[in-house]
């Protein structure tokens, strides 16, 4: 993707986002302790199958990696980018299959 957004944790809307335009980009999520999950991701529908979900996805878990978060990935989207990029299953919750 040539664009690089920048992802920004709106902690006050409990929701990592992309602006972009006077568009936002957005995973919802719910922090608890030491667990985050991932609740809804939603794209706005000028932007939708460009990309721009897969790089949300892609930063957001590069967070929760840096903060040391373990992920509970309920959103079904952000389910599926795990499973085609396997690489992110470490910050998965133990006992929870990505298929």
């Amino acid at each position: 993707m040539d664009t690089k957004y920048q992802l920004t944790d709106n902690e006050e809307a409990k929701q990592f986002q992309f602006k972009i335009d006077d568009a936002v980009a957005k995973i919802e999520y719910i922090k608890a302790k030491e667990k985050i999950y991932l609740t809804h991701t939603e794209v706005p529908r000028n932007y939708e199958g460009k990309g721009v979900g897969s790089e949300l996805i892609k930063q957001t878990l590069e967070h929760i990696k840096a903060k040391d978060l373990t992920l509970v990935p309920l959103c079904p989207f952000v389910a599926m980018y795990i499973k085609r990029h396997p690489e992110w299953k470490t910050l998965v919750l133990k006992g929870i299959n990505i298929a």
